[in-house]
């Protein structure tokens, strides 16, 4: 699969785009901590977007170049439920040549430099 922008005849992005929008302004602490580290090409030079559309989905993190998808988890990702919708939103982006990293909240706000270096490793891994 050939990931492309979103044109406006996609029958989800008009329902997406403008919570994308949403949660850009509303990003948590750990969120806003790991994007420091990714934004303007700070990591090796790896182009990062945040909130992205995929499919059907809002990813926190995009590096398009190595198809990374990076989502931060906190307390809304706990419970069975909410682990077997994570399980099955990252099948499914696998299924489409998406590498998904997940990384708790506490990780992020324990150490938000040894992730950047974690998340630099998995991209210098990427064909």
């Amino acid at each position: 699969m050939v990931f492309h922008r979103w044109h406006s005849s996609d029958r989800t992005w008009p329902v997406l785009k403008p919570l994308a929008r949403k949660l850009r302004t509303e990003k948590t602490g750990p969120e806003s901590i790991l994007w420091e580290h990714l934004r303007n090409r700070r990591l090796d030079a790896y182009k990062f977007r945040r909130q992205a559309a995929i499919g059907r989905f809002i990813v926190d993190f995009y590096c398009p170049d190595a198809r990374l998808v990076i989502e931060v988890d906190g307390q809304s990702h706990e419970g069975p439920d909410a682990a077997a919708a994570d399980k099955d939103r990252d099948e499914e982006l696998r299924a489409k040549g998406f590498t998904v990293l997940r990384i708790q909240n506490g990780e992020i706000l324990e150490n938000a430099g040894s992730v950047a270096t974690r998340i630099l490793a998995i991209l210098q891994r990427q064909p």
